[in-house]
């Protein structure tokens, strides 16, 4: 009994008392004016850039039947994001909240150069093997994250 008690007292009772002054002096900081807990370390405001035409999907048909391969490729016309991040996503458009049924991401696309389509080097290539209604999102990011460029379209699996 002595030896719990003495654990208890050692290794237990600080964390809780750590946790339980963390929480309030957070609190307490967070009540003051002007202070927010963003969790997130990218600005937030301001930088989504929407412009038509400026990225588009290639090779998006309308309808695949199951298990045929769906494969895509991206064109962007702003040299901006030259040399950005490109992150492919499929989504279950069917279910609420959307549900994600794929991602990929290609890292370091430098495209303007040589007119390239993305990914470089790469090739984007899922296959869904259930029916239904999807949804694919191409979205681009600047060096810095400061800027993003977003295309989606439609599609159905049969």
């Amino acid at each position: 009994m002595a030896i719990r008690s003495a654990a208890f007292a050692v290794f237990l009772f600080p964390v809780v008392v750590s946790i339980f002054f963390g929480t309030m002096v957070l609190g307490e900081v967070l009540k003051e004016p002007e202070r927010d807990l963003d969790l997130w370390p990218f600005e937030s405001s301001g930088n989504v850039i929407v412009q038509t035409g400026a990225i588009k999907i290639n090779g998006l048909q309308e309808s695949y039947s199951v298990s045929k391969a769906i494969e895509v490729t991206v064109s962007v016309s702003d040299p901006i994001f030259d040399c950005g991040d490109l992150y492919i996503t499929i989504y279950d458009i069917s279910k609420t909240p959307n549900e994600v049924i794929t991602q990929s991401g290609f890292f370091g696309q430098c495209y303007a150069t040589s007119n390239l389509v993305m990914p470089i080097d790469d090739k984007f290539s899922e296959t869904i093997d259930v029916p239904g209604r999807y949804e694919i999102v191409a979205e681009i990011n600047d060096k810095e994250f400061k800027k993003t460029l977003t295309a989606s379209e439609q599609f159905i699996v049969k």
